[in-house]
């Protein structure tokens, strides 16, 4: 019998082994921390930082490594905040996102795998080219407040 969840992913033999990966979510001020992402997939579209998880690594290793190489900003991992499963052409990355901490005022500069990485304001978010599902994931998880209400980092910090 066909498997419907699979339907369009091709043969078992054309998709990719899962990976994972790992995002680094900051918030504060009201803002969040977006890196423009300078390689496939979604290239030249705006996420949260992050990448795969390297041997050896612990997962919240990995998190504060990517931050710092594509921001430059030292962090601390936090909870997690949720997951996803991307899965396309050459690729298939089991996502974990984390909150992070940095400090106060903390201003990135772009590195690694990012073009570019600023503040957000998290009210102006629907405006801007996100990765694909990458603002539901927020209204989802709570980092994108609904109509009127307030999620986590919307108090001043």
């Amino acid at each position: 019998m066909k498997d419907p969840s699979r339907e369009g992913l091709g043969t078992l033999a054309d998709m990719a082994i899962p990976e994972i990966a790992v995002g680094a979510v900051a918030v504060a001020g009201g803002k969040i921390l977006l890196v423009l992402r300078g390689h496939p997939p979604e290239e030249g579209r705006w996420s949260v930082p992050g990448g795969r998880l390297e041997r050896g690594e612990t997962i919240a290793q990995a998190v504060v490594r990517e931050l710092s190489e594509e921001t430059g900003l030292i962090g601390k991992c936090g909870e997690l905040i949720g997951w996803v499963e991307r899965i396309g052409s050459g690729h298939h990355y089991v996502i974990l996102d984390f909150a992070v901490e940095l400090d106060p005022g903390s201003q990135p500069t772009a590195g690694g795998d990012a073009r570019d990485a600023k503040w957000y304001p998290l009210d102006q978010l629907e405006t801007i080219d996100l990765v694909s599902g990458l603002y539901q994931f927020f209204l989802d998880h709570g980092v994108v407040p609904p109509r009127g209400g307030c999620a986590f980092g919307c108090l001043p910090g």
